[in-house]
């Protein structure tokens, strides 16, 4: 369905760090508060253990810790950093399923919908879950089609969403839902209406990422019959 090479292009695209530079074997990313993914280094070559502290180095002078992503090829990265007193952090699985299957039923009526740029309402919800605007900075950086999906339930405002495309395959990020109304469907609407704004706009696939530790979000998905389709770490100093 998606090869872990099309994922992290996905998720590069859909949610980007505010630059990147290459150094030696390594990428870096400037995330400015942006997340996990968008501050972390990756291998993207050769490497020897003398070479992390480039890494390192690199990070501490655009303020961020010491942070690698570890994706399914990096074991031997994962050794090296475990050797250097890295932990393991938030182990995260990939889910995807076809946007069709998703889409069908629609939600009804004005339970969720799309739309851009995102209602005030949509950033006071982010807001209150911590989603803040070094985040919603990240969302007005995806160039490509993009949408907030907002949920409502008894007239009232309950989830929002955020969905970008690269290529053919849709992502969805930062889902949160008002505490007083989960368990009620909203993230469920929220799921299916961001299958039918990405179906729309020409996407066959629709991805999320989820932290291993999020029972309610995996289960959601698990619902849905979305498929597990790759997974990563991070080890941070």
């Amino acid at each position: 369905m998606i090869s872990p090479a099309l994922l992290a292009d996905v998720m590069a695209a859909t949610w980007p760090a505010a630059s990147e530079s290459r150094l030696g074997p390594w990428t870096i990313r400037d995330g400015q508060g942006g997340g996990q993914r968008v501050s972390a280094a990756t291998a993207e070559g050769a490497w020897s253990d003398e070479d992390i502290p480039m890494a390192e180095e690199a990070m501490a002078q655009i303020g961020q810790g010491h942070l690698f992503l570890i994706r399914a090829q990096d074991a031997l990265l994962d050794q090296a950093l475990q050797a250097r007193g890295y932990r393991i952090k938030d182990p995260v699985l990939a889910y995807a399923a076809p946007t069709g299957q998703l889409a069908d039923p629609a939600p009804a009526g004005m339970a969720a919908f799309a739309h851009w740029p995102p209602l005030a309402i949509c950033r006071q919800i982010w807001d209150e879950a911590g989603i803040g605007p070094a985040r919603l900075a990240v969302m007005d950086r995806a160039a490509g089609p993009k949408c907030a999906i907002l949920a409502r339930s008894n007239d009232r405002p309950t989830g929002v969403a955020f969905v970008a495309l690269h290529g053919t395959t849709a992502m969805l990020h930062a889902l949160e839902v008002a505490p007083t109304a989960r368990r009620q469907g909203s993230a469920h609407n929220m799921m299916r209406a961001a299958a039918v704004w990405a179906q729309q706009n020409g996407a066959d696939t629709l991805s999320v990422v989820v932290t291993v530790a999020n029972t309610p979000a995996r289960a959601l998905y698990a619902s849905l019959k979305m498929e597990v389709v790759g997974d990563y770490h991070y080890r941070q100093k």
